[in-house]
């Protein structure tokens, strides 16, 4: 099927488990490490009792995906995931066609519990590889060798309809020449989509105070442009464009989940730390949970949410966030809706003097980023918000 339209109904539903075997260096995600264990059965009743709330806030709604996200949803039991689509479908009408994803990694220990996610209802998975070479996924603090992730890979195929699976470029020391030979292996094993990130160096982790401190020498910004425009080009040719900025896939196996955000549609989001935007009488509200699992569960227990804040969003900041995220996809935005929602069109001036620099293109009515463009996104984004 092509790109889903922005247009077609789209209302997603986020779960996210923020717990971890161990804490990579380089994730500032809500992500935590409890060495004595959980007690997995009262999240579990917090997480069906906040889905609760969120059903009055947004009743009526058909859901048309569902991602487990986090910290690690495949340490969660498979019976886990069942009672929370259970749940889920109780309160909401669950689409024919509605894509559902769990993130996983590619430990034994993980993979053994595919079969029962694949019974749970869950249809697409996404196994957090992030490298093909085992120096360098010991570096990045992985739990796997390069051999687990390719048999996870295999596993994962004989069970889900679709796979994806994230690589990490631009890794310490890592030169075009290895990244190509990296990925080149890793389209080989491809399904239909995969997720590549370039290596970010984000405040409070690990690496960035060995970044600060010298010890960290990633690719120079020449280097790691390359390793982007050869990202491209291979995906390309192996039939895996890219949809958005680090996201490539075959015609058809877009992320569903991940184009609502993009598109600016409706989601809510369960559990310590999600995120949630929901429409309703006219106004649009951003709310936030509480990050730490704990405080998260108690204030739950207590309210019915655990949400930290609540927040009615202006007509400048919908359409802000529609601008922001709809030009990282190769589709790019429709003028007439950012215009509708911001009301007031973006500044002729300013488009033309950015599509004589090659950065835009105006197909229509539709604006998106070029291939040079999308080297300079958030500076694009700041000249058409200005």
């Amino acid at each position: 099927m092509p790109l889903m339209s922005e247009t077609e109904p789209q209302f997603g539903v986020y779960v996210h488990w923020p717990f971890c075997r161990a804490k990579c260096p380089y994730c500032d995600f809500n992500s935590h490490v409890r060495h004595g264990g959980i007690d997995e059965t009262q999240f579990l009743a917090a997480y069906l009792k906040e889905l609760e709330h969120f059903a009055a806030l947004a009743p009526g709604r058909s859901v048309t995906s569902i991602f487990f996200g986090g910290g690690t949803p495949s340490l969660m039991r498979p019976a886990t995931v069942a009672a929370i689509l259970d749940d889920i479908t109780g309160h909401w009408r669950l689409a024919s066609d509605a894509e559902i994803t769990l993130e996983a990694n590619p430990t034994s220990v993980e993979t053994d519990r595919f079969a029962g996610y694949r019974a749970a209802g869950v249809n697409r998975l996404s196994l957090g590889v992030q490298a093909l070479d085992d120096s360098d996924l010991r570096a990045l603090g992985r739990q796997h060798t390069a051999e687990e992730a390719l048999a996870a890979l295999a596993l994962a195929k004989c069970h889900f309809d679709r796979v994806s699976f994230d690589l990490i470029y631009a890794r310490e020391g890592q030169t075009a020449r290895a990244w190509r030979d990296e990925l080149t292996l890793a389209l080989g094993h491809a399904a239909d989509h995969l997720s590549l990130y370039q290596l970010t160096i984000e405040e409070g982790t690990p690496f960035a105070a060995r970044h600060a401190a010298g010890t960290l020498r990633t690719p120079n910004g020449t280097e790691a442009r390359a390793q982007y425009s050869l990202t491209q080009e291979l995906c390309e040719a192996a039939g895996l464009p890219a949809y958005e900025i680090s996201n490539h896939a075959r015609p058809g196996s877009e992320s569903r989940h991940n184009l609502l955000y993009w598109h600016g549609a409706d989601y809510v989001g369960i559990g310590p730390g999600a995120h949630s935007r929901i429409t309703a009488g006219g106004t649009k509200r951003a709310l936030s949970a509480i990050k730490s699992p704990e405080a998260w569960l108690a204030e739950v227990e207590i309210s019915g949410h655990g949400f930290a804040s609540d927040e009615t969003l202006s007509a400048e900041e919908i359409a802000d966030e529609y601008l922001l995220m709809g030009l990282r996809l190769s589709e790019g935005i429709d003028l007439a809706r950012l215009a509708a929602l911001a009301g007031r069109a973006l500044d002729e001036t300013r488009l033309t003097a950015l599509a004589q620099d090659g950065l835009i293109n105006r197909n229509g009515k539709r604006l998106a980023a070029t291939p040079k463009g999308r080297l300079v996104l958030n500076r694009l984004i700041l000249e058409l918000a200005a």
